[in-house]
């Protein structure tokens, strides 16, 4: 079998179409239809159906887009220890398929807002490795232009409305989205990623509050890796059924390491929140590395745990497994994948070291408005050399330049 080789353009390329998949892979098999790994359990509503309906090109593409994220996360790893990426730096493998399948249920019109481990879905709504490990790095090039780093990865244009750095912030600002959908009646929906270490805050109440009352089309998608931080859901939570956490808003537990079944609960999802208002998906998914770059993960777990999860339920592992059984794909196919990930990973960060940290005259740029100015100093209190415009307030409350 053949595969079409991706030419290394492509890291400036979208994710979501960077890859041209060959329709000789799906041998005789044209459509396919397979049961998820273990049922969905419901709350205040009904599951979805445990069969999945997909095809060769999706099971392939799920692969590469899982190996290429995969990667790029190892990489940030190695690159974070080598002093190229700083500050907080929170790794997403192990985690993949939600973001692969929630996005292959949805369209680029639907908006999705998370928290800080956001790499991988910010690939998967189209982002480019170049623009991801740019900002990590702090580079110009960067989807931030290098001014957000790891958390605050942003795409507007696809519907993606970024990473958030304060624990659960990001879900009333999710709801938000959902309003001006709601109101513009354009059929669209919000996911709204939270961590099971923010399925206790306050504002996550209050926003489903708000959501149940109004009927807003919003998906509520609590990625359950079962640490807060390096505290046990068990130890956080008196009631670790997040689905169920709602109430009144109706919920689903699906198994978040099962790109299918994610896929198939985020189809439901998104019916459900366009006729009925909010609903809640806990993703049961698990990390392989620590909560951050500065969390070795293995003080409050074993390494025979995490060891156990990569054998039992790894997500790329499971759809490896179908892509053999199905005769889809042979195990040197899979592995030419792989290696070809790895050339574009490495061949992105080459180009993301070429690019520019950001020019000290934009410390200012996307912070007040323009034409408004600022005023900066050093450290030794001597002006910093920017285009110093002080202000003075107007009586009716508006600025005017000195």
């Amino acid at each position: 079998m053949s595969l079409y080789r991706t030419p290394s353009s492509s890291i400036l390329k979208p994710f979501s179409s960077s890859y041209p998949l060959f329709s000789s892979a799906a041998g005789h098999y044209s459509d396919l239809t397979i049961e998820t790994s273990v049922p969905f359990t419901a709350h205040k509503c009904e599951t979805p159906s445990r069969s999945v309906h997909t095809s060769p090109n999706e099971l392939l593409a799920f692969f590469r887009q899982m190996a290429l994220m995969r990667r790029m996360e190892i990489a940030a790893d190695s690159l974070y220890k080598a002093k190229l990426i700083r500050g907080f730096c929170h790794l997403y493998d192990g985690q993949e398929a939600v973001a692969v399948g929630m996005e292959a249920a949805i369209t680029k019109k639907d908006a999705i807002i998370t928290a800080y481990r956001d790499h991988c879905t910010f690939l998967r709504r189209g982002g480019t490795l170049l623009e991801a490990l740019a900002e990590l790095m702090g580079r110009q090039a960067g989807c931030s232009k290098g001014k957000g780093g790891s958390m605050h990865f942003y795409k507007k244009d696809a519907g993606f409305y970024g990473g958030h750095g304060i624990v659960g912030a990001q879900v009333p600002l999710g709801c938000g989205l959902a309003f001006a959908q709601k109101y513009s009646k354009d059929g669209t929906v919000t996911f709204v990623l939270y961590g099971d270490g923010a399925a206790n805050q306050g504002q996550l109440f209050e926003a489903l509050n708000i959501s149940a009352l109004w009927d807003l089309p919003v998906i509520f998608v609590c990625e359950n890796n079962h640490y807060g931080m390096g505290t046990a859901e068990w130890r956080a939570a008196k009631s670790p059924a997040y689905y169920k956490r709602g109430d009144y808003v109706p919920g689903i537990k699906v198994d978040g390491m099962d790109a299918l079944a994610v896929k198939q609960a985020c189809k439901f999802a998104k019916e459900h929140a366009l006729k009925n208002g909010p609903i809640i998906l806990e993703m049961d998914t698990y990390r392989y590395h620590g909560h951050s770059m500065s969390d070795p993960g293995s003080t409050y777990r074993t390494r025979d745990e995490i060891t156990g999860i990569r054998q039992e339920r790894d997500p790329i592992d499971r759809i490896r497994k179908l892509l053999l059984s199905h005769e889809i794909a042979t195990e040197k196919d899979l592995k030419d994948i792989e290696k070809e990930m790895r050339k574009e990973v490495d061949e992105a960060i080459a180009q993301a070291k070429e690019s520019p940290m950001p020019d000290p005259t934009e410390l200012f740029s996307n912070v007040y408005v323009n034409g408004f100015g600022a005023e900066a100093f050093g450290a030794d209190q001597t002006r910093g050399g920017l285009n110093i415009i002080p202000l003075e307030p107007k009586p009716d409350g508006k600025n005017s330049e000195k």
